[in-house]
């Protein structure tokens, strides 16, 4: 399953990135989250790794976020995997008159049976989860809104 989905914030793209290449700033944006953990000596680097934990509902899950292409300002490709689920992530950043368009592309592969069915009949539900985050990020750099806060 493939889409994309963007996001203009009101923000130079410099400002924008400080904020979102910020591993404390998380929290006030991806609502779930609960912890991180670096598992690289270098996380800005390409191949540096991450685990992350969310919380959604009463079900709690593990995936592992690796840096695969980061040419900032322009784009940073990473790749997100739990049980059943391979995600990959292309975001562009673009300047455009003293604001930051973000185009999420979001590639999705699934290998367990339950998941397969899952996007099957609701592919929906994944386009809205990233279009969410990006959503949350824009209240949080632009105002300040923490989901921590909601």
């Amino acid at each position: 399953m493939k889409y994309t989905s963007e996001i203009v914030i009101d923000l130079p793209r410099e400002e924008f990135l400080k904020k979102l290449d910020n591993v404390e700033n998380m929290k006030h944006w991806q609502r779930g989250l609960v912890k991180y953990e670096l598992l690289s000596q270098n996380p800005d680097a390409e191949g540096a790794r991450m685990s992350l934990t969310y919380k959604m509902g009463k079900r709690e899950f593990d995936m592992i976020e690796t840096i695969i292409k980061k040419n900032l300002p322009e784009e940073m490709y990473t790749t997100y995997d739990t049980k059943g689920v391979h995600n990959v992530q292309k975001n562009y950043f673009k300047e455009e008159n003293g604001k930051t368009r973000w185009i999420s592309e979001s590639e999705f592969q699934f290998s367990g049976l339950g998941m397969k069915i899952m996007a099957f009949m609701m592919p929906g539900a994944f386009k809205k989860q990233s279009q969410k985050y990006l959503e949350d990020f824009k209240a949080f750099a632009e105002n300040g809104t923490s989901v921590l806060n909601l």
